[in-house]
This record gives structure tokens, C-alpha cells and sequence, in this order.
């Protein structure tokens, strides 16, 4: 998860270059050159496209902006019911630069004739951008959005319903630009309260899904939910039409793939390991990364005659740290494909 970042510093470079992470956001030729730095230094299995899940807020009119040392704000939260009831759809138009960037980066992939990985789209959920855009900004509790949601639902009501139509055209232009897989980032869901979470978050990333197309161009087009916190909720995230569940480190997958063939729904899974475990020593990161491998492949598989590790994507049970060394992750990748062949045989 987040592939390109402040960790590398190729990345870095770029950045400096673009002289804002707004600049370099917005600029699909520097969006497109950071999309592909992580595919040249590890043999990596996807491209994720460069961006940021708080593009469709700022084409709300919210009035993105990035503060050294203090991460994103909006000029104008929605804090009162005026404000709330003025919103509009995002204007796909403002966002032009982000389906520039993925038709770039599709065309970037392209070498000797031949595409070199699939390349996945994102956005935010509906609920998790509904915070930044409630409270302003970064926050531990998202105070003001969940004062909302308790004192105000109707106003609650609203931003959501503002934001499936959002999103959802948001990821089809960007399967329409070349992306091929399609992923819902619920950072804020596990601040939710049980039945508030499948009322609120869960059932406007369901409204997103039935929105968005099956296949394009032939092709099927598989979407990955994540909710940072949602491990004890799999059994609600697996009946709303994902393909894919993304977890983080807090549910082993073996019990996650044992509990969703048990409800009959045989879905993949993605993660989980936790980001942290890179700032250990070599031994350690190889260490808990094939006992994440081995846990999975002692599990039963998802269809009979496949192996226990199809239908998994290995990944980080959340977004790699600034701080984490780049030789960390060349250990974590060379662990993953060494130990996923030697325990397929």
C-alpha cells in the first residue's frame, strides 16, 4: 500500500522537482514517474496509480491544501448545514489530471509490446472522505463528523449520498483512462461504532459497487475494499459485492479464509502485514513474513484444486511509513516470492 512515497528517495527527488505534493499530484508526466519508480526497484506485481483520496473533496470546491508538518486541510469544511446543502458532486473536469495520469502510466507500461503489470486504481470511501471534509483536517477521532452523525444523520445523510455519486464516477472515468483493478480505501471505518459502521460506511461503499462496471472492454474490472480496523466485520464486507477484502494485522488471514468459506462467500484476501515490521533487522522482516505465508497456506484453499495461497495478494495491512528503510522492502519482496514458491511445492 502506497507504493511510491517519501521512503524513496527517488520519490524525494521528484517531489522537489514538482515544488509541491499538489504540484507533483497534478502533473501526470511527474504522477506517472513516481507511479513506476517502486516497479524499477522491486519486482513488484502491480502499479498503483499515484494520487491522493482527497482529490474528489477539492473538486467539491473544499479548497485542498498540503502544510508542511501538519498534512491536509480544506478551506471550507462543512461544519454547518448551509454549507453541507450547497455541496455538489464532484466536477469530474477538476480532476482531469488524475484519468491523464492513468492513461500516461498504462502507456508507460507498455515495453516490448507487452504490458509489465496490471495497474489498480483507488479512491477513498465515501465515509472516510466525509471526515476530512467534516472536521477540515486530520484528526484521531474525527470529532466533528462523528458529532454529526450522532446529532445530525440527515446532514450525514447528505455528504454521503454526494459522495457514492462522486466516487463512483470518479473510478469509472478511471477504468475508462486504463485502470484494470479498482480499490476503496476505508481508512476512518474502524472509528465506527458496530451498526454504525454497516449502516454509515459499509453500505455507501455497497452503493459505490453496484455503480461501478463489472467489465470494460472484455475484461473483468475487480474492485478491493479496505477498512483499516474492520477485521471483526468481515462477515458484513463480504456480502457487498467486492472481490477482493483487504485486511490489516489485527485478523490472521487463515481465520479470515476460514470464516468467509464458512459463510459461503470465497472471496480473496489481501495483506496483512503490519508496515512497522520493516523497521526491524533482515532476520525479523523475513521471519514474520513467512509466518504470515505459512499461516495462509495451512488454511483451506477457496476452490477445490487450487492452492491455499491462491487467491491472495500479498501486501502491507496498511501504508508503508516515511521512515522505513528501502532495503527493508527488498527483503520483504525477495521473502514473499522465495517463500510463496518453495511453499507451493
Amino acid at each position: 500500500m502506497r507504493q511510491a512515497g517519501r521512503y524513496l528517495p527517488e520519490y524525494n527527488a521528484t517531489r522537489a522537482k514538482a515544488g509541491s505534493f499538489l504540484g507533483l499530484a497534478k502533473n501526470p508526466a511527474y504522477a506517472t514517474e513516481v507511479t513506476l519508480q517502486p516497479l524499477d526497484r522491486y519486482p513488484l506485481d502491480a502499479a498503483i496509480l499515484f494520487s491522493d483520496i482527497l482529490t474528489i473533496p477539492d473538486a467539491m470546491g473544499l479548497g485542498l491544501r498540503f502544510t508542511a508538518g501538519e498534512g491536509p486541510s480544506f478551506d471550507h469544511p462543512l461544519r454547518t448545514e448551509e454549507a453541507v446543502r450547497k455541496l455538489r458532486v464532484a466536477d469530474l473536469s477538476q480532476l482531469q489530471y488524475v484519468f491523464d495520469a492513468v492513461s500516461e502510466i498504462r502507456k508507460a507500461l507498455i515495453q516490448n509490446g507487452k504490458q509489465r503489470v496490471p495497474l489498480i486504481g483507488f479512491s477513498g470511501s465515501p465515509w472516510t472522505l466525509a471526515c476530512y471534509m467534516i472536521d477540515g483536517s486530520g484528526s484521531d477521532d474525527f470529532r466533528h463528523a462523528k458529532t454529526m452523525m450522532f446529532s445530525r444523520p440527515d446532514l450525514l445523510e447528505h455528504i454521503l449520498e454526494i459522495n457514492v455519486q462522486s466516487v463512483a464516477a470518479y473510478l469509472i472515468a478511471q477504468v475508462k483512462s486504463g485502470a484494470q483493478a479498482l480499490m476503496i480505501f476505508d481508512t476512518w471505518g474502524g472509528l465506527l461504532p458496530d451498526v454504525w459502521y454497516q449502516r454509515i460506511s459499509l453500505a455507501a461503499m455497497q452503493k459505490v459497487i453496484q455503480l461501478l462496471p463489472k467489465e470494460h472492454e472484455g475484461k473483468k474490472i475487480p474492485v478491493i475494499i479496505f477498512t483499516k480496523g474492520g477485521g471483526l466485520w468481515l462477515k458484513d464486507m463480504a456480502q457487498i459485492g467486492s472481490d477482493v477484502i483487504a485486511l490489516d494485522w489485527t485478523l490472521s488471514l487463515s481465520r479470515a479464509r476460514k470464516t468467509l468459506l464458512e459463510i459461503g462467500k470465497p472471496l480473496a484476501l489481501q495483506g496483512n502485514l503490519d508496515p512497522l515490521v520493516l523497521f526491524s533487522d533482515p532476520e525479523k522482516i523475513a521471519q514474520e513474513t513467512t509466518a504470515l505465508l505459512k499461516d495462509l497456506s495451512q488454511a483451506p484453499a477457496i476452490k477445490p484444486g487450487l492452492h491455499p495461497l491462491d487467491g491472495h495478494i500479498f501486501n502491507l495491512g496498511h501504508g508503508i511509513s516515511q521512515f522505513t528503510p528501502p532495503e527493508s522492502v527488498s527483503i520483504l519482496a525477495k521473502t514473499v516470492i522465495e517463500q510463496s514458491q518453495a511453499l507451493r511445492k
